[in-house]
């Protein structure tokens, strides 16, 4: 099967969904956060096809390191002096992995960090893609000088238990 990835459309948004409620059954998010995303920061957001067919998307946009939103909520606005690159959700339908869209959508992260200066990516990880993210090199924050605290914990608690949040230097 021949797949990649092509830039998101507002058009794309009813996939998303349908793609979301399969692949993240578990952490539901409107409609209006993707369209959101999209609208404050349209160079962050991607589809995977194959056969003209979405089978997989990516949302990132501009953060703040130890600061990711809280499950399902709007950002109102890009934040001011953003110092990470987050990605927000990244989702494959089941036909969609093994065909290197994972690998293929951190290089367009990581490729987007390098335009954009960002020094560092971050995520929040499900328990069960924490082996994936482990692999390609995300480990879990410290904290350090961008330590979110207990603001931190009360946003991954808004996602459910076991989550994880993670970062790794962008290759700049």
């Amino acid at each position: 099967m021949n797949a990649g990835w092509r830039a998101m459309k507002p058009a794309d948004l009813d996939r998303v969904m349908a793609i979301a409620e399969i692949v993240h059954p578990a952490y539901p998010e409107d409609r209006a956060v993707f369209a959101e995303r999209l609208a404050l920061y349209p160079e962050g957001c991607a589809m995977a096809e194959a056969g003209g067919i979405g089978i997989g998307y990516i949302v990132m946009h501009p953060g703040r390191l130890g600061v990711p939103p809280p499950l399902d909520s709007p950002l109102g606005a890009l934040p001011e002096a953003p110092d990470c690159l987050y990605l927000h959700d990244v989702a494959l339908l089941p036909e969609a992995r093994g065909l290197g869209l994972g690998v293929a959508a951190l290089e367009r992260m990581d490729a987007l960090a390098a335009r954009q200066g960002f020094r560092w990516l971050a995520l929040t990880s499900t328990p069960g893609a924490r082996a994936f993210w482990d692999a390609q090199g995300f480990l879990p924050h410290d904290g350090g000088l961008h330590d979110g605290g207990a603001g931190l914990a009360a946003k991954l608690a808004s996602y459910g238990g076991g989550m994880t949040y993670m970062t790794k230097p962008a290759r700049v």
